[in-house]
């Protein structure tokens, strides 16, 4: 039985994340943030599928001036990604940021970390530490030799230290690795022992077909056990492809629905119609509609309603004769075509 492990809630602008909230799907804009045309145009077709929170990559000063005019004309809250430069995490909390993601491995010594807290502390703003596998700090690596659950765990509690002598918990943690044993061990370490909530995903996984896999796989081990707050998949691409793939996660998992739900069959020798190119287009006619809705496409009768009969309404095939169906009891019969018409208007109708 799932049981979600519980989190403390933290604030990022208007979303909440861990607590009683719905795990939130992010995502990171790969524009020049300095462009902000090109930003904004991107996060805005992320807001359209969905996303929730984005990053923003901060290389400069000139990206944190882009900060405010960013932020005043999206809808999300706006996250700064640092690396390396701490003076670029304070001047985004002067830009008004509404949260920060520190990669505390590259950012340098314990003294630069504690400097951007104390600013984020005065405002209240939450700060996301990002442990990754590619930037662990020199000390660890050396102790344990390589890349471990463990070592990814104690960088983590480095941090956890440092947060408890400022007294400061508006905190957010994602343990991440390329290989996916480690992040799902290392979560499951962290989550057994501390109640920051945990932001998840597969760093690098790589271009779609490999990372879909991977992000799948990684994730999903983990919120199937009660573990994750937000999710990001981290694909080679546009990343409006990365929250459409996040909410299949959820939805595949049960954890939330957006849109509908396609099922169809693979095929075999009892199919006699394309299924593929059917399925192609309800999946285009589909793609704005946003109702909770489990829809099938069966390429034979033995799929069709039998094996099918969950689904809220879909079609069948027997030899080039559709059937339509709502809940297992066939409504219609008719050519391929017409059927599915038929479908489409029930979907729109529903």
């Amino acid at each position: 039985m799932y049981m979600r492990r519980k989190t403390r809630s933290v604030k990022v602008g208007n979303l909440e994340i861990g607590g009683n909230a719905p795990i939130s799907v992010q995502s990171m804009t790969n524009t020049e943030t300095k462009n902000i045309s090109d930003t904004v145009s991107q996060i805005k077709r992320m807001e359209k599928e969905g996303c929730e929170l984005v990053r923003v990559a901060i290389p400069d000063l000139e990206s944190c001036y882009s900060l405010p005019l960013i932020k005043k004309v999206i809808n999300i809250p706006l996250v700064a990604d640092i690396h390396y430069d701490y003076k670029l995490a304070l001047k985004s909390i002067e830009c008004g940021v509404d949260g920060l993601r520190i990669n505390p491995g590259n950012i340098g010594n314990n003294e630069k970390i504690k400097l951007v807290i104390k600013s984020a502390k005065k405002i209240n703003l939450p700060i996301r530490f990002g442990i990754n596998s590619g930037s662990l700090d020199k000390n660890i690596l050396k102790k344990y030799k390589k890349v471990t659950p463990q070592a990814l765990v104690e960088s983590a509690v480095n941090i956890i230290k440092i947060l408890d002598e400022l007294d400061y918990h508006n905190i957010i943690f994602s343990i991440k690795s390329t290989n996916i044993i480690n992040t799902i061990e290392a979560n499951n370490i962290f989550s057994s022992k501390y109640d920051y909530p945990l932001h998840l995903g597969i760093t690098e996984a790589g271009p779609p077909f490999q990372g879909i896999i991977k992000s799948s796989v990684g994730i999903g081990a983990l919120l199937f056990q009660g573990i994750g707050d937000t999710i990001r998949v981290s694909l080679t691409g546009d990343p409006v492809e990365e929250i459409k793939v996040g909410y299949e996660i959820l939805k595949a998992l049960h954890l939330r629905q957006r849109g509908p739900d396609l099922i169809s069959c693979p095929t075999c020798g009892r199919c006699k119609v394309d299924l593929s190119k059917i399925v192609r287009k309800v999946e285009r006619q589909i793609r704005n509609i946003n109702k909770p809705l489990t829809i099938a496409i069966m390429g034979c009768m033995v799929n069709g309603p039998g094996e099918a009969k969950e689904a809220d309404i879909g079609v069948a095939f027997d030899k080039e004769k559709g059937i339509l169906f709502k809940k297992g009891k066939i409504i219609a019969k008719s050519s391929d075509k017409i059927i599915i018409r038929r479908l489409l208007e029930e979907i729109k109708s529903e």
